[in-house]
């Protein structure tokens, strides 16, 4: 039986050029020109006896989406093993920026994050970034607290971060039918964001299971998707420059 992260992407997508660097895959569009890029962070944490997030078909199919609409898809696989990993998760996600950024493919200066799931105490470094070092977070199922029996670093608590907010663009999809703990650390941050008049853009998928995008083949789940996918395209790429999916 296949395991359930192992289900197919529930967005139909064409393959892509797969390239890769080390830990690194890069999804490339047709040509030869510079475009943005999208750095897809997987959640966790994750035992060493699965199969490597990179080969999950819902971040191959992530990758494969963007680059059909001439963005760079990023995928890699970062050491979340456990709680106190994110420290080695968090500098292994500003190794893989700054290789993106120097990629000849790669606009340095047109580069986003998209955290899932357990990966979103990792984006609290960047919520403090200005849109020349990020043009924008994106936010699919993420935890973004603490929960009751699994404590975080402060490091990686990104409603502390809220305060310090320099104007990046944030998109955040949540699902109707997320866990309870985790749902209540969306809820926080969320009341923070409000709080600290930092504007978040909130894509719901009230039928939708945490992993809905491998997990619910639904035209709910597919349409969330493809807001989630326009609404960071919009903060890459100029009105005149947007490129249309192919």
């Amino acid at each position: 039986m296949t395991p359930s992260y192992l289900q197919p992407f529930v967005l139909p997508t064409e393959p892509a050029t797969r390239t890769r660097v080390g830990s690194i895959d890069g999804y490339l569009p047709a040509g030869e020109d510079r475009c943005p890029a999208i750095v897809f962070v997987h959640g966790g944490p994750i035992p060493v006896t699965l199969e490597p997030p990179s080969e999950w078909p819902v971040y191959v199919g992530y990758g494969q989406a963007v680059a059909a609409r001439g963005i760079v898809g990023v995928v890699f696989n970062h050491p979340l093993r456990t709680l106190s990993d994110y420290g080695p998760s968090a500098a292994d996600l500003i190794a893989v920026i700054d290789a993106v950024r120097t990629h000849p493919r790669v606009d340095p200066e047109r580069v986003a994050l998209w955290f899932f799931s357990g990966g979103g105490p990792l984006a609290t470094p960047w919520l403090d970034a200005t849109t020349e070092q990020v043009r924008c977070l994106a936010f699919t199922y993420p935890l973004l607290g603490d929960r009751p029996a699994h404590p975080l670093d402060a490091r990686f608590l990104p409603v502390r971060a809220l305060a310090d907010w320099q104007g990046v663009p944030i998109v955040l999809t949540r699902v109707g039918l997320e866990r309870a703990d985790v749902a209540e650390t969306v809820a926080e941050f969320l009341a923070g964001a409000a709080s600290e008049k930092v504007p978040v853009q909130v894509i719901d998928v009230p039928n939708g299971h945490h992993g809905f995008d491998f997990l619910d083949d639904s035209d709910e789940s597919r349409a969330a998707i493809t807001e989630a996918i326009d609404a960071v395209q919009a903060h890459l790429v100029a009105e005149g420059e947007r490129v249309s999916e192919r």
